[in-house]
């Protein structure tokens, strides 16, 4: 109420500016500016045509003199009686009107031509004015239009001894040459009205301060509308309202107030103290004068609420106001309210708190953790063991799994979490389950169908405390997923039917994110399973290089990161890793065929910037097919592909927007070379470039996709660091160890983008395995090859290919000496496999064909392709190779040493034929 009254005493800055102008302090002062301005306007007026007045009278009386006094001075009469008056009488009239200070004086004869004039050239002419009246005697003034303008001008005659008119004398000025009484008195006139004004807003000011004071700032209107307004408050609020002095009477009360006190008529003026049927309590705080807010005192039958307050804090008088309110009715509604606001309040959190994640197992532990302890002692969650997995449930209550359990205490008699079971139909679960609509028990010990799925955990339930549950279907989407069940002890009160609603809006709000963790983990699983089955299942086998590899999908999901490892013909391996732009099923299915592409592309035997370009033009193509609405494009897909050759241990790599990898050298040192970055793939246009380094061995290649160095908290620049960190420094160290302290290092939890990591170690193959031979272009020279690898073989322990082999190669070395060119060169390789490799400098390919009877030739391809286990072609930048493979018993595929095992002598006879992956 004290609030109510302040808004009068204190009107708002805006409402006091608006209405100031209306005040009589400002009417008053309004009507003084008026008033001195009109006065300064007046006197101003006045003196413009006092002023004018004065000018032409001061033009007269100062050139009427002049002419007289210059009529009269001597020497005049002489100088007119010479033949040259202009001579004599010229200097002395400038003379003489710059000592009257005039602005002219004029001497003519009685014709009226001028002897003296200001301007020289006006000398000899006729005077304009009147002379006729100077003739006759008299002083003749008048105003007229001269030569030097508007004049005012007196003509005097000139009289010799005997009165006779010998000349004329005029004298006169410019009109606005003569001082004006205006340009004097002016600035007296403004500067008293100026001082008038200021002395009379000043006044006002004073004036207007007082009476703002004393009304506070209310016009006469505002305040008999607040009179009227301090009225109806008073004896129409709902409100009880009472005013007591300093000295504890009781100055004003409202009808509100002697209704809820009950107090007489004659109440006003009387002591607080002295009033009947007040309580006491009632009455010591009304006369202590503290402040009070809300307290509840007893007033008969009533409850009330007192809120007391002083009213000098403003610098009023001093008393307290003290307002009264019935809170009887009001205690039950506020009971209620407040437990509506703990629903709401419960259920603001649970749309806060739960669904956090896609996690269902994390959804559902959410879902059970919200509502204790404020709805419920214990909640247990329940989820079919077919939503788990992302799976659609069954109709019925079966295969039941506990999905979270959480209480306010951790001994209850709640089956665990993770326990697998079905609901047996006298169940609530059963009925919720099977309907769809929750269930109410709200008394355990007296209820029975829920014993019965197992009585032994039922009776520690009882014995525990517990006595009420609610379970309600876990329903989104029309197919119920599982159900949640809320459980009370003893010391709170039943559940009830208010109780059953919210915990049906509870479940409701987990139900959708618990669906939509489902559909996830759903879509999860597929692009995981799509993924794992498109990327390597195990290494190949090969002695080129030792291998370690790594990949880890995103939190967010699979995305479309890959690597490959192919074996080559020659001994050789390529190495692949590349990455997809986005997540999710089109990302691995669209990795899928770009590895796919890489095998076939490598089966060819390309080098690597024209597999680069081979596989730009096929992405570039998939981009064109995609329409808009089955999916975005690959725009965006990186690739970095190099084959490494252990006979020579160089390595050739070209990449296509792709990371630049790592090189872990024998000492420890890490660098990183310089690839020729070529565009990512589908862009087209611009050809890949390849790098060739020639490796020592024991040299680790590192190979990883940008989602193991860069971070949204980092720059590329301080990721490729840390790998540098990480990986230098350890020169001993194995590519497993390699990789599990990279990841260590720089993604020490779940990464935010795939990760693809390739760790291979070099490995040179022994040049004891390895025999040259250049051969002259002689058909003769063919006998010959065949003795030397049929000697070689023998020396490696493996004559029974020799007939085998020296057919092969015989073949070869005739089709390069007959339709190749030199030179010619025979090299064969024992690895896995016994390798003849021919090359010429020709770039024309043999191709298989089937000779017919008639056919002299053709049939020696047919027979390399009959007798060797692989052939092709494969070419170089002086011409082409053609190689041939034959596999070698299992006893003697074993792998080359390893550089940590290089004191290890090599035993054909005790070889492990195991792969070194």
């Amino acid at each position: 109420m004290a609030n109510r009254f302040a808004r009068f005493r204190h009107p708002p800055v805006k409402r006091v500016i608006s209405k100031s102008t209306r005040s009589v302090a400002g009417q008053v002062l309004i009507f003084q500016v008026a008033l001195v301005v009109l006065l300064v306007a007046c006197g101003v007026f006045a003196l413009i045509l006092q002023s004018e007045r004065d000018t032409n009278a001061e033009a007269r009386r100062r050139s009427m003199a002049v002419a007289q006094t210059f009529a009269h001075s001597p020497g005049v009469l002489e100088a007119l009686k010479t033949p040259d008056p202009s001579k004599i009488l010229q200097p002395l009239t400038e003379a003489a009107r710059r000592a009257a200070d005039v602005d002219f004086i004029v001497v003519m004869n009685t014709e009226g031509i001028r002897y003296t004039h200001p301007l020289p050239d006006r000398i000899g002419k006729r005077f304009v004015g009147e002379i006729g009246p100077s003739l006759a005697g008299r002083v003749y003034v008048e105003s007229v239009d001269g030569p030097l303008g508007r004049e005012v001008q007196a003509t005097v005659p000139i009289e010799n001894a005997g009165n006779e008119v010998v000349g004329l004398v005029s004298a006169g000025m410019k009109v606005k040459n003569v001082e004006s009484q205006l340009t004097r008195q002016l600035p007296i006139i403004l500067g008293a009205g100026a001082g008038a004004l200021a002395l009379s807003i000043g006044v006002t000011v004073l004036v207007g301060r007082r009476l703002r004071r004393q009304t506070h700032s209310l016009a006469p209107d505002e305040m008999t509308l607040m009179y009227q307004h301090h009225d109806t408050v008073l004896h129409s609020v709902r409100e009880g309202v009472l005013i007591v002095a300093a000295d504890g009477r009781l100055m004003l009360a409202n009808d509100e107030a002697r209704r809820l006190l009950e107090l007489p008529p004659d109440v006003e003026g009387r002591l607080v103290s002295g009033l009947p049927g007040l309580d006491p309590e009632t009455k010591a705080l009304l006369t202590s004068g503290r402040e009070a807010t809300d307290e509840v005192h007893l007033a008969g039958e009533r409850l009330l609420a007192v809120n007391q307050r002083p009213t000098d804090r403003k610098g009023g008088p001093k008393g307290t106001v003290v307002t009264l309110r019935d809170s009887t009715e009001l205690q039950a509604v506020t009971g209620r309210a407040e437990v509506a606001r703990e629903r709401l309040r419960l259920l603001y959190d649970a749309g806060l708190h739960i669904g956090t994640t896609l996690d269902v197992l994390r959804t559902a532990d959410e879902l059970a953790r919200v509502p204790i302890p404020r709805f419920a002692d214990f909640v247990t969650v329940d989820l079919a063991d077919t939503v788990l997995h992302g799976d659609e449930p069954a109709p019925t209550g079966t295969d039941m799994r506990r999905a979270a359990v959480c209480g306010i205490r951790d001994d209850h008699p709640l089956s665990e979490q993770g326990r697998l079971f079905d609901y047996l139909p006298s169940t609530p679960q059963a009925h919720g389950y099977g309907s769809g609509r929750s269930q109410l028990v709200s008394d355990l010990p007296t209820a029975t169908g829920w014993r019965v799925q197992d009585p032994e955990r039922a009776q520690a339930i009882i014995d525990y405390g517990i006595r009420s549950l609610i379970t309600a279907p876990i329903q989104a989407r029309g197919v119920v997923l599982g159900m949640a069940s809320f459980w009370r002890g003893q010391q709170h009160e039943p559940f009830n039917e208010e109780d059953l609603s919210l915990a049906e809006e509870l479940v409701a709000r987990a139900a959708v994110s618990i669906d939509n963790a489902r559909r996830y983990t759903r879509e999860h699983t597929l692009a995981v399973t799509l993924q794992r089955s498109l990327l390597p299942q195990a290494m190949p086998e090969q002695n080129a290089l030792d291998i370690a590899y790594r990949y880890l999908p995103a939190q967010s999901g699979v995305g479309g990161d890959w690597f490959d490892v192919i074996p080559m013909p020659g001994s050789r391996v390529a190495l692949a890793v590349g990455d997809v732009v986005g997540h999710g099923l089109h990302a691995a299915a669209t990795m899928g065929r770009l590895r796919t592409a890489v095998h076939n592309f490598s089966a060819l035997d390309l080098p690597p910037d024209e597999l680069l370009s081979h596989l730009d033009d096929l992405v570039g193509s998939i981009d064109q097919n995609e329409t808009a609405e089955s999916a975005a494009g690959v725009v965006g897909a990186t690739c970095l592909y190099g084959i490494y050759d252990p006979v020579t241990r160089r390595y050739v790599m070209a990449r296509a927007g792709h990371l630049a990898p790592a090189l872990v050298h024998p000492d420890g040192t890490v660098t990183f070379p310089d690839v020729p970055a070529g565009p990512p793939l589908g862009l087209g246009g611009m050809p890949f470039q390849t790098a060739e380094l020639c490796l020592t061995e024991g040299t680790q290649l590192v190979l990883y996709t940008d989602g193991l160095i860069e971070d949204r908290k980092r720059d590329l620049d301080v990721g490729m660091e840390l790998l540098r960190d990480a990986l230098a420094g350890h020169p001993g160290r194995s590519p497993e160890e390699t990789c599990q302290d990279v990841l260590h290092s720089l993604l020490p939890g779940r990464p935010k983008d795939d990760v693809a990591l390739l760790v291979a170690r070099t490995r040179e193959l022994p040049p004891d395995r390895i025999s040259d031979w250049d051969v002259p272009p002689d058909p003769a020279a063919v006998a010959g090859m065949r003795d030397a690898v049929s000697h070689k073989l023998e020396t490696w322990g493996l004559s029974e290919f020799g007939f085998t082999m020296e057919l092969i190669l015989s073949e070869l070395v005739t089709n390069a000496i007959r339709y190749g060119g030199g030179p010619i060169h025979v090299r064969l390789i024992r690895d896995r496999a016994l390798i003849c490799e021919v090359a010429d400098s020709s770039s024309t390919s043999p191709h298989l064909r089937y000779a017919a009877t008639t056919d002299e030739g053709g049939r020696g391809l047919f027979l390399v392709s009959q007798m060797a286990d692989r052939w092709g072609t494969r070419y170089t930048p002086h011409g082409k190779v053609i190689w041939a493979e034959q596999a070698l018993p299992e006893v003697t595929q074993q792998p080359v040493p390893s550089p940590a095992d290089a004191d290890t002598p090599l035993d054909d006879e005790a070889a492990d034929p195991s792969s070194p992956t």
